[in-house]
């Protein structure tokens, strides 16, 4: 039995929350609450293994509770955001940044069988509780990470380098703050990514992610073309790859690994297009989305990473990865940033973290 606690305001929402959540045999909502402040001494007293928390309350918002109950009762959040906050994206992907592992619509009617948003939140609940999430410690508590030598790859002349694609899930919202926010603007060639979220978010999850970094970002169109220093984030419902122009195709292509967009997808069509001339990363997520294609771009002689375990929210894809010898650096995303600058920019390969 899965025991979640329910933090909604508006009544309304919140018996739809406890309806739906109730409706599987699995899941028992063991409380709920209509305020920040209730929703932390809940916490404390239901112990609950899933948190179904709205953004908007009263006394003490869901970014400051995510951030609280991280820091002091680490437990998985999951965000639901009704058409009421539809302007709260900001603030949505901020708590991500907090410890917050998803962020879904609300309900619409737990009763009717196609409400599909009812149906992704009895999902998501139920792999989060799967998930052990960590203490996040007050910024003032935090300590710098230990830096150590990695063995440097091989030679790669920046001017053949072409391409960046970005593989990230669970916890890659903040990874990909991170490690987008330490690229300078002279960034000098084009960034792709593929991060499993929720449909209707793509683009506010774009908005946010463009006020941390200096490079231009969008929602990737067909038929876009690849420009130098700009980022393309992969659309909602449909799988990306880039062809030998250098262009954006979007298909109807079905789910890989149980997803479109998939990492899998993109990271197979680079390899075809681009081969040693490719950086690939994988950040936090569940599952194991682009690790065996990360092990093919590295036998192609691509440059691949992979996010450590300490700085992973869920460490599924990246440590999927790793177990199959796929990344030539293992490092959290801040460091990434500092690497792929050296690698693009001067051609010098020396880095800091922790090498495979």
């Amino acid at each position: 039995m899965i025991n979640v606690l329910v933090v909604e305001a508006l009544i309304a929402e919140r018996e739809l929350l406890v309806r739906t959540l109730g409706s599987d045999e699995q899941i028992k909502v063991v409380g709920v609450a209509q305020d920040g402040v209730e929703a932390l001494e809940a916490v404390r007293r239901f112990r609950p293994d899933v948190i179904v928390m709205a953004l908007r309350l009263p006394k003490m918002n869901g970014l400051e509770a995510s951030r609280r109950i991280m820091e002091t009762d680490p437990c998985p959040i999951v965000l639901v955001r009704g058409s009421h906050a539809s302007e709260m994206a900001s603030e949505t992907f901020d708590a991500m940044g907090t410890g917050a592992l998803a962020v879904l619509p609300s309900p619409v009617d737990s009763d009717h069988p196609d409400d599909e948003a009812a149906r992704a939140l009895v999902q998501t609940v139920k792999l989060m509780s799967e998930i052990r999430v960590v203490r996040r410690w007050p910024r003032r508590q935090q300590t710098t990470a230990v830096i150590r030598p990695i063995t440097t790859p091989p030679s790669v002349a920046p001017g053949k380098l072409r391409v960046v694609v970005i593989g990230a899930s669970t916890g890659g919202p903040p990874a990909l703050h991170a490690l987008l926010a330490g690229l300078p603007r002279t960034f000098p060639i084009p960034i792709l990514i593929v991060q499993h979220m929720a449909s209707g978010f793509i683009q506010g999850f774009v908005d946010w992610l463009g006020q941390c970094t200096s490079l231009p970002i969008r929602v990737a169109q067909r038929g876009d073309l690849l420009l130098a220093g700009q980022i393309y984030v992969a659309p909602d419902g449909c799988q990306m790859i880039i062809n030998k122009m250098d262009r954006v195709v979007l298909t109807n292509d079905g789910p890989e690994n149980g997803l479109r967009p998939a990492v899998s997808y993109l990271f197979r069509s680079v390899a075809e297009v681009y081969g040693s001339g490719v950086i690939a990363i994988l950040l936090s997520g569940m599952g194991r989305d682009g690790a065996v294609e990360l092990a093919a771009l590295k036998e192609r002689g691509a440059i691949t990473m992979a996010q450590d375990k300490v700085s992973s929210v869920v460490h599924g894809m990246p440590g999927e990865a790793i177990k199959l010898n796929a990344a030539r650096y293992i490092l959290p995303p801040d460091e990434m940033a500092e690497v792929l600058v050296r690698l693009v920019s001067h051609g010098d390969h020396r880095a800091k973290g922790v090498s495979a």
